[in-house]
């Protein structure tokens, strides 16, 4: 065999191997999980200010608790899972306390401004998996009241189980979520994450050659609310 014709093989050789290990390189060297959805955090908390009864509004919050939603999923690359965190600050809502209880709640989130740190995802997910342009928002509201009495006044964060629809793709169904709620100073924090299949909510999970997405992950949220 000629000289030209070796170099040549070996150039294929090497394509044919880049192309069958690039999946794998990829997955378990260079891919690397997102950071955890964002939850209440109590650093530079402060006692609680005035009482919790009221009408509230959710606001952008400031660092470490600024709003926020969106989803977390595995991806799965030829075997190594990686975790993929999409979120967006473009959150609306309102809350009503009554007798220390939260009686109403609404949040809406815009889909369509959930991003991840890749582009190309985020153009599957706003197009064939979530279908924008149909269904704009998702939303979450509360069904039934919530005891905030057991939740601290002195800077520190406590837990309750909210009940509420979940509506995605313009399919809502009832769900339960543990919530860590917190106090500090005028402002009501609260973040929980909702396991989702996504089948449930008529969401096809995409399958692209190497990669594939879990069917079931997590709607996650952190609301910042302020008295209206």
């Amino acid at each position: 065999m000629s000289r030209r014709w070796r170099i040549i093989g070996g150039i294929v050789a090497v394509a044919v191997l880049a192309l069958a290990a690039g999946p794998w390189v990829y997955g378990t060297w260079i891919a690397e999980d997102d950071e955890p959805a964002a939850a209440v955090s109590t650093s530079g908390a402060r006692p609680a200010e005035g009482g919790v009864d009221g009408q509230w509004t959710v606001v952008p919050g400031s660092a470490p608790n600024q709003t926020a939603a969106g989803y977390t999923v595995h991806e799965i690359l030829n075997g190594a899972d990686v975790t993929v965190v999409g979120s967006t600050g473009d959150v609306s809502g309102s809350a009503t306390v009554e007798s220390g209880k939260l009686t109403a709640a609404e949040v809406t989130v815009q889909v369509a401004s959930i991003k991840t740190d890749n582009s190309r995802r985020d153009g599957q997910f706003a197009g064939n998996v979530m279908n924008v342009k149909a269904h704009p928002t998702a939303t979450f509201v509360l069904d039934a009241p919530v005891d905030l009495a057991a939740v601290p006044t002195d800077g520190t964060a406590g837990a309750v189980t909210a009940t509420g629809t979940l509506t995605l793709k313009g399919t809502a169904l009832p769900v339960t979520v543990d919530v860590e709620v917190l106090r500090s100073g005028t402002a009501l924090i609260a973040s929980g994450s909702v396991p989702v299949t996504w089948t449930d909510f008529g969401v096809t999970p995409p399958s692209l050659g190497f990669v594939t997405v879990d069917g079931a992950g997590t709607v996650d949220f952190l609301v910042s609310l302020e008295k209206s």
